[in-house]
C-alpha cells in the first residue's frame, strides 16, 4: 500500500501521483503533494443557531425553500442526512428523499 494521503475533496483513498501532483481518480481532483499538510480544512462550518457542523451529521431545514426546477418547495423540518460539507456559496452537499442530490446552505439549517 502506498503512504499517499486521501483526496481532500472526497476522501477517496485510490489517489496517485503524477510528478509533484495527486490526483483523485473518483472526483477528480488535483492538488500539490506539497501542500498535503496544508490541505487539511481550517473553515468551520455552523448552523443557523451556531452549532458546528460536521461531515455525517444530520440536520433539519428550518424554513420552506424554493427548489429550482421542482414543482414543489423543500418544506421546512425535512431531515437530511449525511451531509457533506463542500466549500463555495452552498457549503452542505446532501442527498433528500423525494428530491434527490443538491446543495443546501448551511443558513437555513439546524443541527439534530
Amino acid at each position: 500500500m502506498s503512504d499517499l494521503p486521501n483526496c481532500p475533496k472526497c476522501n477517496s483513498k485510490y489517489t496517485y501521483e503524477v510528478g509533484t501532483l495527486l490526483i483523485c481518480p473518483e472526483c477528480a481532483n488535483e492538488w500539490s503533494s506539497s501542500a498535503e499538510h496544508a490541505s487539511e480544512r481550517t473553515r468551520v462550518w455552523k448552523d443557523a443557531n451556531g452549532n458546528i457542523l460536521h461531515d455525517g451529521d444530520t440536520v433539519t431545514v428550518i424554513k420552506d425553500l424554493k427548489v429550482k426546477g421542482a414543482s414543489s418547495a423543500l418544506k421546512g423540518g425535512t431531515k437530511v442526512k449525511n451531509i457533506r460539507l463542500i466549500d463555495g456559496d452552498h457549503d452542505i452537499d446532501c442527498r433528500i428523499d423525494g428530491f434527490g442530490a443538491m446543495q443546501l446552505k448551511s443558513e437555513f439549517v439546524k443541527k439534530v
